[in-house]
Order: structure tokens, then sequence, then C-alpha cells
């Protein structure tokens, strides 16, 4: 499980507790206010727990859906266009207009701690509009395994999350050729 400063203070009671625990190898500091009792977290809950607004998208979700088998070297998150920008060498940060950004947001649960991802209905969605930027043989295994899937995902959300856009007959139009 991770915490926050304020969420391990609660937990220990006091600074001295905690250091206590950092010297006896029985806590850890992940980042800066981030502590966990284990020494090896998924990144993905870490920039989860560090910047809560944020919502797990793209390489990172890809993988956890296993969409891919191509391990992200980097957290790939979607936040506000007007949120700050991260400083963090190990996030990609994409800017989105606030009435595209929670559309298909959901909460799962890793080792106890809750992280915000797309579904994987809105996250076809954002595959579509980003191919021009990405590898084509990385984006042909992930249709290709969309393709796979593709009785399981819900039309009617994948319609709605493509109403969204400006370019709405394009995208569906690309879905229709490349997934089902």
């Amino acid at each position: 499980m991770v915490y926050s400063y304020k969420e391990i203070l609660k937990k220990l009671g006091s600074r001295k507790n905690i250091e206590q625990k950092l010297k006896n190898k029985k806590l850890f500091r992940l980042k800066k206010g981030i502590y966990s009792e284990e020494d090896i977290v998924d990144p993905m809950i870490i920039i989860s727990e560090k910047y809560k607004g944020a919502i797990i998208t793209m390489d990172s979700a890809f993988y956890y859906y296993n969409l891919t088998d191509v391990i992200p070297l980097k957290v790939y998150v979607a936040t506000s266009r007007d949120a700050r920008k991260i400083n963090d060498s190990k996030v990609v940060q994409y800017y989105l207009n606030n009435n595209i950004l929670n559309p298909g947001k959901m909460q799962i649960n890793i080792d106890g701690n809750n992280v915000n991802i797309y579904d994987r209905e809105r996250l076809l969605i954002e595959l579509i509009r980003k191919r021009a930027s990405i590898p084509f043989d990385y984006y042909k295994e992930i249709i290709r395994n969309y393709r796979q899937i593709s009785d399981e995902l819900d039309m009617y959300k994948i319609e709605q999350y493509v109403a969204l856009f400006k370019n709405e007959v394009n995208l569906f139009d690309i879905l229709q050729r490349e997934v089902f």
C-alpha cells in the first residue's frame, strides 16, 4: 500500500515513528511525500498517489489491459488542460480539455490503492486519435489485440466517446475499418 505523508502520519501518529520505521527499513520513501511498506511499487500507483487528478492512459493503460506486451518506460497520464506541468522525467503528460477529460475514467484497485485509468473503449478512441504519433508496428499490435476483444467492447460507450470529438465521422470511419 502506498501512502501520502498525511496518510502515513495519521497511521503512525508522529514524525518520530515515521523516521524510526524508515531507519529500520519497515517503511520506504518512494518519492517526496510518498511512502510504502514495500520498497518496490508499481510506478502507476506512485504517480496516481502523487498526482490525484491524473488519469492513466496510452502505453501504461494498454500494458495494464494486456493489449501489448511492451513494458512502458514511463507512466502516461491525462490531465486537465489547465493542470500544472508534471516535472517528472518518468511521466508523459497529455493535456485535455475538461469536456473530454473524464468520460471513460474509472477507478481500479492495484495492491490496495485506487488508480484512475481510462476504460478500454476510451483507450481505443485515444489510440485512433494519436495513431500518427505512434510507431506503426506498435499501433498494429494494439489494433490486432482490440480486434480479438471487439465482441467484449461496449459499442454504446464508444459511440458516446466518439461524439465528444470534432472529427467524429472520421474517427468512427477509422474504427469501423480497423477494429470492427
